[in-house]
């Protein structure tokens, strides 16, 4: 694992290498219910059809009790793009449901509240927390949990570990930014195929290119 000099200085360089990679501005302008259904309709699905499950969901429906008046079967079809059409249907009437009962309506704004909806787990709620709510919380999704393992930045098996992990490891400079950065640098460089080890900034200083050359 790397120590605070080497993640201080790895975090750095990747800002540098992607100075378009910062958190957007929240400026209070995102729906917290909307920011959680759309998370929830993420789960194993590309951006592209997250955002026309999305947009199909919220043209018949955005609040909790309208998704909770519409029939199983017209939310299915609104949300089937993103695929788990029939599991996220359910699991989106229960949250509704449980926020309603227990939240009046109202989105939590903490990591433990926003876990305690059903179906939300902490890449949901990290991620709600960061984009919603302007938290300097870094979500830990695919992208960011396999380079963060790869580099020797944060360990975990699962994305959740590796958040507790990465929690703990992080400057805390690049709690703001640091998901986005990490996930950037997971899309163009260090891709789960054939990564660009070669055009990789942080090269010297990543575990598995260590790794790769005893």
């Amino acid at each position: 694992m790397l120590d605070a000099d080497d993640r201080l200085t790895l975090m750095e360089t990747l800002r540098r290498a992607y100075p378009d990679a910062r958190q957007p501005a929240t400026k209070g302008g995102r729906d917290p219910f909307r920011s959680v259904v759309s998370c929830m309709l993420s789960a194993q699905s590309l951006d592209r059809n997250t955002a026309a499950a999305s947009k199909a969901l919220f043209a018949l429906a955005r609040t909790p009790e309208g998704i909770l008046a519409l029939p199983d079967v017209e939310i299915a079809a609104a949300i089937r793009p993103c695929g788990l059409y029939n599991v996220k249907t359910r699991n989106l009437k229960r949250m509704c449901r449980f926020l309603l009962d227990e939240y009046d309506g109202h989105v939590p704004t903490d990591r433990d509240g926003l876990m305690s909806l059903p179906g939300v787990g902490r890449k949901c709620a990290d991620i709600v927390m960061a984009f919603t709510f302007g938290e300097a919380v870094v979500a830990v999704d695919t992208h960011v949990h396999r380079v963060c393992n790869r580099m020797g930045l944060a360990t975990g098996k699962t994305e959740a570990q590796t958040a507790a992990s990465l929690e703990a490891r992080i400057p805390e400079a690049f709690r703001r930014d640091g998901h986005v950065i990490l996930l950037t640098h997971g899309k163009r460089t260090c891709r789960a195929r054939a990564p660009r080890c070669a055009d990789c900034a942080v090269a010297p200083l990543c575990e598995a290119v260590a790794g790769a050359r005893t």
